[in-house]
């Protein structure tokens, strides 16, 4: 069965000690409950801050530099993600739309090679 990657997207300015409080907690806990009764879910993730980022560039020479924050300066940031295991794209959106509804964010779907 294919797997997908489900994202969930947050602005630069997310606070998730102010933001994220006890409902939505309960409602993504509920979330990864049906994922696993479905036997869909493979793994879980939630990522600390951007701030907490490392990035490292390969130079035109070869060398790598380390630098502190995110590889890429975007608005937003992924703040967690899923791989599921389903049957196909339409059962990863609906996954995915769960998703956005229970972490009040924008989600990214996309499958793996």
């Amino acid at each position: 069965m294919p797997q997908y990657y489900v994202a969930i997207h947050r602005p630069n300015d997310f606070d998730p000690t102010v933001s994220v409080d006890a409902a939505m907690r309960r409602e993504i806990d509920a979330l990864n409950e049906q994922m696993v009764a479905a036997g869909v879910r493979v793994f879980v993730g939630g990522l600390r801050p951007m701030s907490n980022a490392k990035s490292l560039q390969r130079l035109p020479d070869g060398e790598l530099r380390l630098t502190d924050g995110p590889y890429l300066k975007t608005s937003e940031y992924v703040d967690g993600f899923w791989v599921l295991e389903v049957a196909d794209l339409d059962e990863a959106i609906a996954w995915g739309r769960k998703a956005a509804a229970a972490c009040q964010a924008s989600v990214e779907v996309r499958p793996f090679h």
